[in-house]
């Protein structure tokens, strides 16, 4: 169990995810590679749609991947394992952002919660035409930010 049980990690309390709790899905056998474990890709696909829909609601309209800082993979993900994806947004440029985002799996049938990666990706909003548009400075509350949803992924 690596000591993280009950929160506590060597009698200190375990560190929390950061950010708003924005996808959360389960890993399936259809994810793993030949070894049973779960694909990273799989897993950095779930961080990008997350990121995808921080980016949405910052921007108030459509935005496009254009950048990942390095990842570095901390524990595996498997099968039956709860991923849950949490974002930030870090900064706002005219046209881009960038959004921190961290993945935890809530391992099966249990409440052990344990971060697995994370990195920061930028995003850059567009218009119709597919061309840069500025992001409105006016920031509006998170869909996501609200009482009870970090509680939520714990549970």
């Amino acid at each position: 169990m690596d000591g993280l049980t009950n929160g506590l990690t060597n009698g200190r309390k375990a560190a929390e995810p950061r950010g708003d709790l924005t996808v959360r899905t389960i890993a399936m056998p259809a994810d793993t590679n030949a070894n049973g474990d779960i694909f990273g890709g799989w897993v950095l696909s779930q961080m990008d749609q997350a990121g995808g829909i921080a980016g949405v609601d910052r921007a108030q309209g459509r935005v496009v991947t254009v950048a990942l800082d390095a990842m570095t993979f901390i524990r595996p993900v498997r099968v039956g394992d709860v991923l849950c994806v949490y974002t930030r947004v870090a900064s706002v440029g005219r046209t881009s952002m960038k959004i921190e985002v961290e993945a935890w799996a809530r391992r099966f049938c249990t409440q052990v919660r344990e971060k697995v990666t994370e990195a920061t990706l930028t995003f850059v909003a567009i218009d119709e035409a597919g061309r840069p548009r500025p992001i409105p400075r006016d920031a509006p509350e998170s869909p996501r930010a609200t009482p009870g949803r970090q509680a939520e992924a714990a549970g």
